[in-house]
């Protein structure tokens, strides 16, 4: 069951915002997502939350400071999606700039496993024998990979921002928002954030040691396309802190001063940076990326983002793409077969969905079970074989149940049922062994029993109510795009009861419509929906901009309907 929903907001705040220069509509849409005053919107540097509340941080710059003095090697062990990814450029890159001595690996996750596990430690001293390793976007879990490290005698920096677990690993440093005794206001940075935080530190920390002065140290802010990048794709939410990164990124990015590999993956993908959004960073171009570590190596991926050579960007970027275009195969036949199995299961009659495949590739369940979890509205958690007796799962949520917790619980009540698992309120990943998998299934709905009721299982498609007439234009939207949008600040979704003149079906799958308001007809499509609306219909809708033939027109994207 889905339905429509007006998010509530305070007239009183939406009129502060209102006499601080926003926009008249703008101000009850940002009233509604919590916000009180003008100053919450500003996105420059200066707006940046100080690093010094980053719990360890100061220790990391100080210990890294003298690392580079002293000439040790680093190794930066990544992690395999699009927020490691960027991560790892962004360390490479900044780390440089800085002085270092460094390199990367980043272990194929199927052989090796999520994190730095002894296995990958191993590897790493193989390869490239450092003095240092330096986790991004993992390592908070990783006790026993720190301890095979520590016993080889290699120092470990972890820069993570996932939840830990009940104890830490014995690092040098850890800095990550989320750990125990932590007191930074923004606790939604991406793994890409907590590195561009550690970069900004060490420069900090050298400049005070006399190796360059303010007007002749590194641009740490020309890596700020790749921080945006990771922190869109990697759907944190974007607070106050994170808006100002992505904003940064954007601004960056629509003024040519974009890094060749995102300047090839935007060409690959047919978009224009001079006019990025969010939603091409995480609908287009982290994809991309992602498609490389759910497939294949990511470090083809990391290639693309640290090469400097527009050719060599536009030869990785093709090979990601047609990577992407597998990933996409796969993953639809993983669907149809998930939604084929789920006909017999009836799973509106359960809280949760738990699902198996002996055929289904590891790389790709996360995304299934997003998803799976966006059509029935149900946690979810698809599993893969894992080889040698275990499967391997993913898991998607919905608001109001914590996977990570919810998965806590299912160990503590069953111990050794679960072998690993990790991860943070919306998504967890895990690992059990294959004949555990009902036991696992029914222990997992029991908790979803507990914890949600039915209203808890119905969909919302929140809105911000009607939108006046005079804002049905090009000028609003452009006001709108101005703005960033995403995970936690979601963009505005009006909501209007409409005469359906004239509907229909577009290649077998949209829904295209006529429709009219006040004696005002406006185009409209519902991507992937085919069932006609009744007359009168009141519609979820998104404003675009929709251009055809020289010719720029407003259009409604259709989110949802139910007649009026």
């Amino acid at each position: 069951m889905t339905r429509i929903a007006t998010r509530p907001y305070s007239y009183r705040h939406a009129e502060m915002l209102r006499q601080g220069g926003v926009h008249p509509v703008l101000a009850r849409v940002f009233a509604a997502r919590g916000l009180t005053q003008a100053q919450e919107l500003a996105t420059e540097l200066h707006s940046l939350c100080p690093p010094g509340g980053l719990l360890h941080l100061s220790s990391a710059a100080s210990f890294l400071a003298d690392s580079i003095a002293a000439g040790k090697k680093m190794t930066v062990v990544a992690d395999y999606d699009c927020d490691g990814a960027t991560a790892c450029a962004v360390a490479l890159r900044g780390l440089r700039m800085l002085g270092a001595h460094v390199d990367f690996i980043v272990p194929n996750r199927f052989e090796y496993g999520y994190g730095l596990t002894p296995e990958i430690v191993a590897l790493t001293a193989a390869q490239h024998a450092p003095d240092i390793i330096i986790t991004v976007d993992n390592g908070i879990a990783s006790v026993e990979g720190v301890d095979e490290a520590n016993r080889r005698g290699i120092e470990v920096v972890i820069t993570d921002h996932h939840l830990p677990g009940e104890r830490l690993p014995r690092a040098r440093a850890i800095v990550n928002p989320n750990q125990p005794g932590c007191g930074f206001s923004s606790k939604n940075l991406a793994g890409v954030g907590v590195m561009f935080y550690v970069l900004l530190a060490l420069r900090a920390e050298l400049r005070a040691r006399g190796s360059f002065s303010a007007e002749n140290q590194p641009r740490l802010d020309a890596l700020l396309d790749l921080v945006a990048l990771g922190t869109v794709a990697d759907v944190v939410k974007l607070d106050a802190n994170n808006r100002v990164l992505v904003a940064q990124g954007l601004k960056r990015i629509r003024s040519g001063r974009l890094h060749a590999g995102l300047a090839a993956l935007f060409r690959v993908a047919a978009r224009e940076p001079m006019r990025a959004t969010p939603f091409d960073l995480g609908f287009a171009l982290g994809p991309r990326l992602n498609a490389a570590g759910r497939l294949a190596d990511m470090s083809l991926g990391i290639a693309c983002l640290m090469t400097d050579d527009p050719d060599e960007a536009w030869n990785i970027a093709q090979q990601l793409d047609a990577i992407n275009r597998q990933r996409r195969e796969i993953e639809a036949d993983m669907q149809d077969r998930a939604l084929l199995a789920l006909d017999s299961l009836a799973p509106q009659a359960s809280s949760t969905i738990c699902m198996f495949d002996d055929g289904w590739h590891q790389g790709v369940i996360g995304i299934v079970a997003s998803r799976l979890k966006d059509k029935f509205y149900r946690p979810t958690i698809t599993f893969a074989p894992g080889g040698e007796g275990v499967i391997k799962g993913s898991g998607r949520s919905i608001n109001g149940f914590h996977l990570r917790d919810a998965l806590d619980l299912v160990s503590k009540r069953a111990p050794g049922m679960i072998e690993r698992f990790g991860g943070h309120a919306m998504a967890a990943g895990l690992t059990i062994r294959h004949a555990s998998f009902e036991g696992f299934s029914q222990a997992f709905e029991s908790v979803g029993r507990e914890w949600l009721d039915q209203a808890q299982l119905e969909r919302i498609v929140e809105t911000d109510g009607p939108l006046e007439e005079d804002y049905f234009t090009t000028q609003f939207i452009q006001e709108m795009e101005a703005q960033v949008w995403g995970q936690g600040f979601a963009p505005p979704v009006f909501c209007d009861a409409f005469l359906v003149l004239n509907q229909r079906v577009l290649k077998d799958k949209h829904l295209k419509l006529t429709v009219e308001k006040n004696g005002r007809r406006l185009d409209a499509i519902w991507f992937n929906h085919t069932d006609a609306l009744p007359a009168r219909a009141r519609l979820a809708y998104r404003l675009d901009a929709n251009e055809f033939n020289g010719n720029t027109r407003v259009q409604l994207l259709v989110e949802h309907a139910e007649p009026d």
